[in-house]
C-alpha cells in the first residue's frame, strides 16, 4: 500500500483512494491519470468536492504540477465523483 498526500486537504491516504492528475512530460497536457499510464509530474486529490475546490483555488494544482491547468479539467474531475 502506497500512501500519497491530497493537495486539497493535505491528508495522507492510500493511493487507490485518490484521483491522480498528471502533467504529461511529452505533451505538457494535464490529464486525469487513473491507471498511471501517463508519465510526468503528478498530484493527488481526494474524492470529495471540497478538496477539488481547494486545489483549484489559488492555482494550487497548477503550481504543484508546474503546468497550466485547463479550466474544463475541474468539470472532468467533478464528474469522476
Amino acid at each position: 500500500m502506497t500512501e500519497r498526500r491530497c493537495i486539497g486537504c493535505w491528508q495522507e491516504k492510500d493511493r487507490q483512494d485518490l484521483i491522480k492528475i498528471t502533467a504529461d512530460n511529452a505533451t505538457g497536457k494535464v490529464v486525469i491519470n487513473p491507471n498511471s499510464v501517463t508519465f510526468g509530474r503528478s498530484a493527488y486529490l481526494c474524492y470529495n468536492k471540497s478538496c477539488i475546490e481547494a486545489a483549484f483555488k489559488k492555482n494550487k494544482l497548477s503550481k504543484h504540477l508546474k503546468a497550466p491547468v485547463p479550466s474544463e479539467l475541474k468539470g472532468q474531475i467533478l464528474n469522476e465523483l
